[in-house]
């Protein structure tokens, strides 16, 4: 069901004036709703074509939707907005004429993939934790990694905290020296801070934590802090997962 907005917010999303100027015209009786006269307080579908100012039809305007990549530089959190002061993912898009929303999140100390978009639909669809979407990441761990560990985190570990053990993941020893061992890890849930736990929880430090893939989507060349559009071949791949 279509959720009802205030008739000043429509009227404003519309393009015929500013929230408040709307609120005038509605206590002036410029405005109907179907045929009746509108008063502060009315709501209507964003959809709706029923709304007539000074006798002249408004039609909702629609909303372009935006689909970037985005390459999340260590020390940005994945919010809109933080109240500590901490740099957020939105201040790396400013020049974006949409207001755009991260889907997921990356922790702080990690970089990588992320899809930024003022697509709703398609947010909450990817981030739904029943469609198991892969997410594969590029893990540098300290030391080198026993067989015994890449088995644990092949087959689920037991994370404490949560008391939960995690799905089955996929693991590729990428390359192995005395001092470090890069992992190429692909998850199918998406658990908070879920692949450095798994690692805690088997004795492993995690010294960079790098998001490469989403399902077929790769950051490719992108450097961090960069981001371009994604395209209409992209987003529908993403519509189809």
């Amino acid at each position: 069901m279509t959720e009802l907005i205030r008739l000043q917010k429509f009227l404003a999303d519309s393009g015929v004036c500013s929230r408040r100027f709307a609120e005038k015209l509605i206590e002036e009786g410029r405005v109907t709703v179907g045929g009746k006269r509108a008063a502060i307080g009315d709501k209507v579908s964003p959809d709706t074509t029923g709304v007539r100012v000074d006798g002249q039809q408004i039609f909702p305007r629609r909303k372009e939707n935006s689909y970037i990549m985005l390459y999340k530089p260590r020390g940005y959190v994945t919010t809109a907005k933080d109240e500590l002061g901490r740099k957020c993912v939105t201040d790396l898009v400013k020049k974006e004429r949409a207001r755009l929303y991260p889907v997921g999140r990356l922790d702080r100390d990690s970089e990588g993939l992320l899809i930024m978009t003022n697509d709703g639909e398609l947010a909450n669809k990817l981030m739904h934790p029943k469609n198991h979407i892969p997410k594969t990441y590029r893990a540098i761990v300290r030391g080198k990694v026993s067989g015994d560990a890449l088995g644990a985190l092949s087959g689920g570990v037991y994370l404490a905290e949560l008391d939960y053990t995690t799905a089955p993941a996929d693991v590729e020893l990428h390359e192995q020296k005395e001092d470090r061992t890069v992992l190429l890890i692909t998850i199918y849930e998406g658990k908070n801070r879920q692949i450095r736990r798994m690692c805690e929880a088997l004795g492993l430090e995690v010294l960079r934590l790098k998001r490469e893939r989403i399902g077929r989507l790769s950051i490719g060349t992108l450097n961090s802090g960069q981001y371009r559009k994604l395209t209409e071949k992209e987003v529908n791949y993403l519509k189809t997962l």
